[in-house]
């Protein structure tokens, strides 16, 4: 499929997506003013045809009120927020599309450096379709030295700007994560692995901060402190699914959020400094309180 018609496929779902609802004769009026449209008009039959193409794509339904204006919607919007592959891909190509628009004014738009890893995704994602076990080299930052082994892929995921591969190993006989910067060399191999049927990638992470999923931690119902301003800062960009705000003053917030307080997650609050406070449970605050006084230990002869 050329680039050129699924960029129009994005094109018209986010031009509906912002509008919410919108006329066909306002989409037409929209498509004229881009220049991918070369002034054309759209017509309706291309319409459609772009308009199923997305669904297939990207699971988004798009259907006319049948009333009134006649304005075309998203049925199932929400898709657009749910973290999804579709979703990715969709905000990915949004994102693909503006900076195109906007090639003029490309010095000033900067982008986070991205850790090696993407050029193993083809192999990773072949082998994910055809249940084909891995051969890969591997050094973690434990190690010195580089590992080669065999790995059974069970999916992918993308967190903090890096991408992980969550693999069965039958060396240890069990579910491993490896970070994709840390790969030295990934390859396709002729044998074919049974998919556990009870695996579900996110409900493996559905009780996880980020990366890891450490059964041995048990599910904690956590309560932090938050300052007034770092609260609008969470409201915003939450730590969790389960992320519920139970008081609010002109001073604090009270948060909480039900997951495993992993090590990824204790990154996380350290990083927010003294704007957040764990209240709760006990060994988690006494964990925090440790490693800030670590922390203070370090600095406190300073002049």
């Amino acid at each position: 499929m050329a680039k050129n018609t699924v960029n129009c496929y994005v094109w018209l779902a986010e031009t509906i997506h912002k509008a919410k609802k919108i006329s066909f004769e306002d989409i037409n009026r929209c498509w004229v003013d881009n220049d991918m449209s070369g002034g054309k008009p759209l017509s309706i039959r291309t319409f459609h045809k772009w308009r199923i193409a997305i669904e297939e794509m990207f699971g988004l339904i798009i259907e006319n009120e049948q009333g009134g204006q006649y304005r075309y919607y998203i049925q199932n919007d929400e898709e657009l927020k749910s973290g999804s592959l579709r979703s990715w891909l969709f905000n990915t190509l949004t994102v693909s599309n503006l900076m195109m628009e906007s090639a003029s004014i490309k010095d000033k738009v900067l982008f986070e450096e991205i850790p090696d890893g993407e050029q193993y995704l083809p192999v990773i994602l072949d082998a994910l379709k055809k249940n084909l076990v891995l051969g890969m080299t591997y050094q973690s930052y434990s190690r010195d030295e580089a590992n080669t082994f065999e790995v059974e892929p069970y999916c992918l995921k993308a967190f903090k700007q890096r991408w992980y591969l969550i693999a069965r190993s039958p060396y240890y006989n069990k579910i491993m994560i490896y970070s994709l910067d840390r790969v030295k060399w990934l390859g396709l191999t002729e044998k074919n692995f049974k998919y556990p049927k009870d695996f579900i990638p996110e409900e493996f992470f559905e009780d996880s901060f980020g990366i890891i999923a450490d059964p041995k931690v048990q599910i904690e119902t956590v309560k932090l402190k938050v300052s007034a301003g770092q609260a609008n800062y969470l409201r915003s960009l939450t730590l969790h699914q389960t992320q519920k705000e139970i008081e609010r003053t002109d001073v604090y917030s009270i948060f909480t959020v039900r997951l495993r307080p992993t090590y990824d997650f204790r990154q996380e609050i350290l990083s927010q400094g003294s704007d957040v406070e764990v209240l709760a449970p006990k060994w988690f605050r006494d964990e925090v309180a440790e490693i800030s006084k670590q922390m203070w230990n370090k600095y406190k002869n300073d002049k």
